[in-house]
């Protein structure tokens, strides 16, 4: 019978430990693009739309939330994007999940209607035709940052 020999074993730590620091970062990077949308928007009054838990939209990656501020900015996740890379982002997810694609724009009732066109001028060219807007169901001017009750 053949002897085996009791040598050491080692273990190399190296590969393990790059491993945990990629595994990191990617959670890091996930839970921030989750939680970013900007606070500066104030959204328009809805009382009739359906109703969006907090929750469910965060969970659906199938969802893009464009947001159009005041001044005329249009952003994804709170980072600035110009005609051609918002045509380029959303060209990419479209072409990935088709007919599962759901696209939001999350304007300031501020915002100028041009500034939310643009947006939809690109979703067209693009060929989606099926866009939705977030709103909120209670009145702002309880909240002190509207113009004013309605009617007036």
């Amino acid at each position: 019978m053949a002897k085996i020999s009791k040598g050491e074993v080692e273990l190399e730590m190296t590969p393990m430990i790059d491993v945990v620091f990629q595994l990191i970062i990617f959670f890091i990077v996930t839970i921030k693009m989750n939680e970013q949308i900007n606070e500066d928007i104030i959204l328009e009054d809805s009382p009739y739309g359906a109703i969006i838990e907090s929750g469910d939209q965060a969970q659906n990656q199938r969802v893009l939330t464009i947001e159009v501020d005041r001044r005329g900015w249009i952003t994804i996740q709170n980072v600035p994007v110009n005609g051609q890379q918002l045509r380029g982002i959303v060209q990419d997810r479209y072409s990935r999940y088709r007919d599962s694609f759901s696209l939001m724009i999350r304007a300031d009732f501020r915002s100028q209607h041009k500034d939310v066109r643009k947006v939809m001028d690109i979703c067209s060219a693009i060929g989606i035709w099926r866009i939705s807007f977030m709103a909120v169901q209670e009145h702002k001017y309880t909240q002190g940052r509207h113009r004013g009750p309605p009617g007036r």
